[in-house]
């Protein structure tokens, strides 16, 4: 049995790891783009202004930056994460009135764990549970689109704005796409072993953890996502830097721009069938909108790439009719237009 000084040692460990990551980062981003400079310039000896000059300081300033930020929130993340298990949410779900639980599942997709494997499970809890399908939608938008790598990444490259903007559309395409499902009465599109299977019972036992046993989960969560996902994001920074070096200045305007009205519409449809994390696309939105292309445009391509992914797409069928598939699809996909088209009217 673990004693109470067992775990304030854990607790006084992890607090320390965590207080000098924040002090390292803190230094680090001090001196990061003077850094970069002479790693670039300096020690590779590569021409300032050219092409490949610019892609490689582009990269060796945004890759430790991104990372330490990411595994400094993904610690805190964990912690919160070990509040929300599967389990309890749905618990927290099921028996709310429909528009209260459309605006719960969206806020609570934000902080627990999904990825397209845990689709089915989650979408069976949460159906046998007596959780509202619309309401099960919600959540389903929102997990994915607004998770906390796409709202790291998008604070460490573009600002709190950007962040807020990108995490407030999100959390509300997923509450209006849930209301929305809700109102068609889909339910006989849900294949129909889906209602036979029987919900597990009784409160989780995370909800109960200590202290130190919840720095502990944040620990596993930042060595599980930051070990799963790091090469995603230097993937997604070389491929920005490439876009940095070598794409011409106000290229991206003209395919991408407010003044191409078709750009929203395309860039939703090339994204949806698009296989990429939060982490791979996000260098490639900033490199993007270096170049000239429109803030709606770019958001409405990351948001159809990470929530709407046709990996997801294709699990999802084993618990959902083609008809219903397609409404999903549809009617977040609309969302996400109007988003685009809003954003490039408003900045």
């Amino acid at each position: 049995m673990t004693t109470g000084q067992d775990h304030a040692t854990r607790v006084h460990r992890y607090l320390g790891i965590g207080a000098v990551a924040l002090v390292a980062w803190v230094g680090l981003y001090v001196s990061l783009q003077p850094l970069a400079a002479r790693v670039t310039y300096g020690l590779l000896g590569l021409a300032r202004g050219s092409r490949f000059g610019l892609a490689a300081e582009f990269f060796v300033y945004e890759a430790p930056k991104v990372l330490l930020l990411l595994v400094l929130v993904v610690f805190g993340v964990g912690i919160v994460r070990s509040f929300f298990t599967p389990e309890r949410t749905r618990d927290v779900l099921a028996g709310r009135s429909e528009t209260v639980g459309n605006v719960l599942a969206a806020l609570l997709g934000v902080f627990t764990p999904f990825c397209s494997c845990s689709a089915v499970p989650l979408f069976i809890g949460f159906v046998t549970a007596g959780v509202p399908l619309g309401v099960t939608f919600s959540f389903l938008v929102s997990a994915p689109m607004v998770n906390e790598v796409a709202v790291v990444l998008l604070f460490g490259l573009f600002g709190w704005k950007v962040a807020a903007i990108y995490t407030g559309t999100g959390v509300l395409i997923a509450i209006l796409s849930g209301w929305t499902i809700g109102r068609l009465h889909l339910e006989r599109y849900v294949e129909a072993w889906v209602f036979k299977t029987r919900a597990a019972g009784g409160a989780p036992a995370e909800a109960r953890l200590a202290w130190s046993d919840r720095l502990e989960a944040g620990w596993q969560a930042m060595k599980d996502i930051v070990g799963r996902v790091w090469p995603y994001v230097l993937a997604g920074i070389a491929v920005g830097a490439g876009i940095h070096g070598y794409v011409p200045e106000n290229f991206m305007a003209s395919i991408m721009g407010k003044g191409a009205w078709w750009s929203v519409p395309v860039a939703v449809l090339v994204g949806i069938p698009m296989y990429s994390n939060a982490a791979g696309i996000i260098p490639v939105v900033q490199a993007l909108l270096d170049k000239g292309a429109a803030l709606g445009t770019v958001l409405a391509f990351m948001m159809a790439v990470i929530g709407l992914s046709l990996p997801e797409t294709i699990i999802l069928r084993r618990v959902l009719k083609p008809q219903l598939i397609a409404v999903f699809v549809s009617v977040v996909a609309s969302g996400i237009l109007i988003v685009g088209y809003v954003f490039n009217l408003l900045f």
